[in-house]
């Protein structure tokens, strides 16, 4: 009777779910695994380290919308994974960890790297999964895939002991399970009740986030928007779900962006939240005009009231929603009831977007030395103009300074570590974009000290072929947290702020690449069209104005971080 092995089966099982790539890092207790895919059409994708590899699983599953998959080792190849999890987890990102673990029989002998994995990251994941019995390792796989993408989409854990993944079980004792959810819940009496709402609003806003991405209803919202003539501001993976340049768009829900969100947000007497939830970027709620009427439609219930009460409770895929609006809205004349309803308040919106530049036009075209970074930012949007283009950022005021100047033009184009905050995503964002996209251009602006944590990525996408160009914003040192301190504390604390000159570019010219160093602005342009023109993995080292303080410097500063 045939026999095979708890390895085997976790093996067959991710081949049969079609997964393109495991981004990895090897190790004793994932060896059974790798042995039975080392001639597959799986890629192991092996970084170097294991921070690197969970945050490209991550990037795959915002930019694929399917469950992106990191493979780790037991004890510190577990706990260097964890970061990457918890920002999977607030990005609300589909994504399944494999980790090895000490085998059951070895347990509590102190063996190498044993360590009780589960409940540390419990908190961070949707759901834990440990299999202790080889011959259910594909049951254990398909529940992972299953409830990492099925409701709120998120991180799922799946640990192995390394003993089971061993063991040898008769064949015909393996149960095959295959399902796949796609259950699409509306709320059609909710629907009906938003368009009501919209017809007796008079400056009704729509504020479109990560739940429209995730649940493909990119289109549903332009047809959504332009029916009912509502302005709409977008958010997190939500960006570019309608373009920036579309009349109606008046580009980021973000207070600190210029423009006229702010604006916006205080004179409004309706809000629709589409997929996205009520944080730090609208001060906890309390940025919304209190006296406005709200409508929040979201998939997780628990989601729906946070920070702030909600008139219309709506739980609801958003494509399903979105589907249902348009097809109340044909049933009358949107045509005509729309079509002008809200243009006094457009008008007002439009004339807000331009006073709202106003003041960042001169940072934007500053010809100071060392270099403003918005206009950096502002150097790098009008080179990366083609619609298919994908900017990643990374950094504290450097993805600030990105995220207040980025034009949004498609959606999945655009990433940076959103909610979490989380520094270091920078280089294994930018290396997943472009192994899911290597005809497309991929820039990567970091600051100069989130670039030290997963430098050795360089050499990653040297010895992989992913030409990716980075450019750094080099202000000498942890720009956010020095400013930050200036302004709460009166100076900057010269230890952990502080990192000085260093010749980043020449030392990715060492291990293959090309490097650019930039002092003035006039030199940015050229540098960007030479680093794309080479084809080849090229870092830009700008020096950037240490002294410029960013929207974020300042929020970080007054959110409690000190003591007063």
């Amino acid at each position: 009777m045939a026999t095979i092995t708890g390895g085997q089966i976790a093996a067959q099982a991710l081949l049969e779910k079609q997964v393109e790539y495991i981004f990895t890092l090897s190790g004793g207790h994932i060896t059974p695994i790798y042995q039975y895919l080392e001639e597959e059409e799986i890629v192991l994708f092996d970084t170097r380290h294991e921070q690197a590899a969970v945050f490209m699983a991550e990037a795959w599953g915002k930019l694929t919308r399917k469950p992106g998959v990191a493979m780790v080792t037991a004890g510190p190849g577990f706990t260097n994974a964890l970061t990457g999890i918890a920002s999977a987890f607030f990005s609300n990102t589909p994504l399944v960890l494999i980790a090895g673990c000490v085998g059951l029989d070895h347990k509590e002998k102190l063996d190498l790297q044993d360590m009780f994995q589960e409940p540390v990251i419990s908190p961070m994941v949707k759901k834990t999964l440990v299999c202790q019995k080889a011959e259910r390792a594909q049951e254990f796989v398909d529940m992972a895939f299953r409830i990492a993408t099925s409701g709120r989409p998120g991180p799922v854990y799946l640990e192995f002991p390394v003993d089971v993944l061993n063991s040898a079980v008769e064949e015909e004792t393996v149960k095959k399970l295959q399902t796949t959810v796609a259950s699409k819940p509306v709320d059609r009496k909710g629907a009906k009740q938003t368009i009501d709402m919209i017809r007796n609003s008079s400056k009704p806003v729509v504020i479109a986030g990560t739940g429209i991405w995730q649940a493909e209803a990119e289109a549903d919202l332009v047809t959504f928007i332009e029916k009912s003539s509502v302005p709409v501001f977008t958010s997190l993976s939500g960006r570019g779900t309608i373009p920036d340049t579309h009349p109606l768009c008046f580009e980021s829900s973000l207070a600190i962006r210029p423009g006229p969100a702010f604006a916006a947000f205080i004179e409004t007497d309706l809000i629709i939240v589409l997929g996205t939830r009520i944080s730090l970027y609208y001060m906890f709620g309390d940025i919304l005009n209190p006296a406005a009427k709200m409508i929040q439609v979201d998939i997780e219930p628990e989601e729906i009231g946070r920070n702030r009460a909600v008139d219309l409770p709506v739980v609801s895929d958003l494509k399903a929603f979105l589907t249902e609006c348009n097809e109340i809205m044909d049933a009358g004349d949107p045509a005509s009831e729309f079509k002008d309803k809200f243009s006094g308040w457009i008008t007002t919106l439009s004339e807000a977007d331009t006073a709202g530049k106003a003041p960042s036009t001169a940072d934007w075209e500053s010809t100071n030395t060392p270099i403003h970074p918005m206009r950096l930012a502002r150097e790098i949007d009008d080179f990366m103009d083609r619609e298919d283009d994908i900017v990643v950022a990374d950094g504290g005021d450097t993805t600030t300074w990105m995220g207040m100047t980025r034009t949004m033009k498609q959606a999945g184009h655009y990433l940076d570590y959103g909610i979490f905050g989380s520094l270091a995503v920078g280089l294994p964002y930018a290396n997943a974009a472009k192994l899911r996209y290597p005809e497309k251009r991929v820039l990567l602006l970091t600051g100069d000290g989130s670039v030290g944590f997963n430098f050795m990525e360089f050499e990653n996408s040297i010895r992989k072929g992913l030409p990716i160009v980075v450019v750094i914003s080099n202000d000498l040192g942890w720009g956010m947290i020095r400013h930050s301190q200036e302004i709460r504390i009166g100076h900057a604390i010269e230890a952990g702020t502080f990192i000085g000159k260093v010749d980043y570019h020449k030392m990715v010219e060492a291990i293959g690449g090309k490097g650019f160093f930039v002092e003035k602005p006039e030199q940015i342009r050229p540098a960007l069209e030479e680093a794309f023109a080479s084809g080849k993995i090229c870092c830009i080292n700008v020096m950037t104005d240490p002294t410029t303080v960013s929207p974020g410097s300042m929020a970080l500063a007054n959110v409690g971080a000190y003591k007063a």
